[in-house]
């Protein structure tokens, strides 16, 4: 397993609202938005306690509207800082994108959840044991197909993070492997192959079918696909690890084809937050496919975390002040992006970082982070 996928794997294994930020509060109600200190002193532990190179959050509140605050730079080398507005690689938050288009499909009649996989794609899981008769899309959406993932067939970084790599040559290496024990596993494979029946019903790219049918009508001007780009377009902050005897390596150049459908999307804290309000307010699926993306099964805490339960691309957290949140989490060597919409408030937060967090304790505190923005002031 690489490192990159080990910190995945800790993270996820993770009314209508306009696309536009919400309005000013009311002078009646500014007084109970609060300032967010709290959630303010969260953000600079991350940087300060933690010793992460960046950290921004964005908070929308249908009542109080935005705020946003950063601590920490964005560029170690020039010391820019950090701002909740610049891109980075949002992981496998793409995994959201892409069942979301998926169920769009099933609500046309175009695609049936508990068909099998060979009926889009016959022949294409066959052998070592799998068989793509009785896997069903819907079990790929959910992670409970029982295939592996195909990261983990990868060494080093540097097997991946510079080649090109077409969909079918990712399923072919995960099905190298064993099938993995657990009923619920999370792999990034079985989104490879989501995106695949995308294309083969559409006739289309799953990153044209997204675009169509999500980023452009939601006008989520900083969130695109890279294809075999390294480099991320426009304002962004640097991704960087941190090694073992304290130096820094820096990640930004990234070719994220070995994720594909499951992770390779660029986009910032804006653009997933208003990505999360549009699903969870009904204005990219009908309310019986939303439904079904919201039917969960209880998920592994070792691959997702502790109270997690996982849908359609779409994992539900129960909040300590009531009700849970919705969303998902993104990993990519350098960058984490978590955002979810608490219910039933609507109160929708985007969490971004620009280095890979160095230990369980980070992890945790980048999930309390998300708790403290919606359970704070006004939620």
């Amino acid at each position: 397993m690489t490192r990159t996928h080990r910190i995945i794997a800790l993270l996820l294994g993770a009314a209508a609202i306009a696309a536009t930020a919400a309005a000013p509060p009311a002078r009646a109600d500014r007084a109970r938005c609060g300032d967010h200190e709290d959630l303010r002193a969260a953000l600079e532990r991350m940087t300060g306690v933690h010793g992460l190179t960046g950290a921004a959050v964005r908070v929308d509140d249908p009542r109080c509207g935005t705020w946003t605050h950063a601590s920490g730079v964005a560029d170690r080398r020039t010391g820019r800082p950090m701002s909740a507005g610049l891109r980075g690689r949002i992981g496998s938050i793409t995994k959201t994108f892409t069942a979301t288009t998926v169920l769009a499909l099933a609500a046309e009649g175009r695609v049936r959840l508990d068909a099998p996989v060979e009926r889009y794609l016959p022949g294409l899981l066959d052998g070592n044991g799998y068989d793509g008769r009785k896997i069903t899309v819907r079990s790929l959406l959910r992670h409970t197909s029982g295939l592996p993932d195909h990261m983990d067939t990868f060494k080093t970084i540097d097997d991946f993070r510079f080649r090109h790599f077409e969909p079918e040559e990712l399923v072919a290496r995960a099905l190298t492997l064993s099938a993995p024990e657990p009923d619920w596993y999370y792999s990034t494979t079985n989104y490879v192959i989501a995106g695949l029946i995308v294309e083969k019903v559409t006739g289309h790219a799953v990153e044209d079918e997204v675009s169509k049918r999500i980023i452009r009508p939601l006008r989520l001007r900083d969130t695109y696909w890279p294809g075999d780009e390294t480099w991320i377009r426009g304002p962004h902050a640097r991704g960087y690890v941190r090694e073992t005897d304290g130096t820094y390596t820096d990640y930004t150049a990234f070719n994220v084809s070995a994720a594909g459908a499951g992770g390779a999307l660029i986009s910032n804290p804006r653009d997933v937050s208003t990505f999360f309000g549009a699903l969870m307010g009904g204005r990219l699926l009908p309310p019986a496919m939303l439904a079904e993306m919201k039917r969960t099964v209880a998920a592994d805490p070792d691959r997702l975390w502790e109270n997690a339960r996982y849908g359609l691309g779409l994992a539900r957290t129960e909040l300590r002040c009531g009700g849970a949140w919705w969303g998902h989490v993104g990993g990519s060597e350098g960058y984490t992006t978590i955002s979810g919409v608490a219910a039933p408030s609507g109160r929708r937060v985007a969490v971004a970082f620009n280095q890979s967090p160095p230990n369980r304790e980070a992890i945790n505190d980048e999930l309390e982070l998300v708790q403290t923005a919606l359970c704070g002031e006004a939620a």
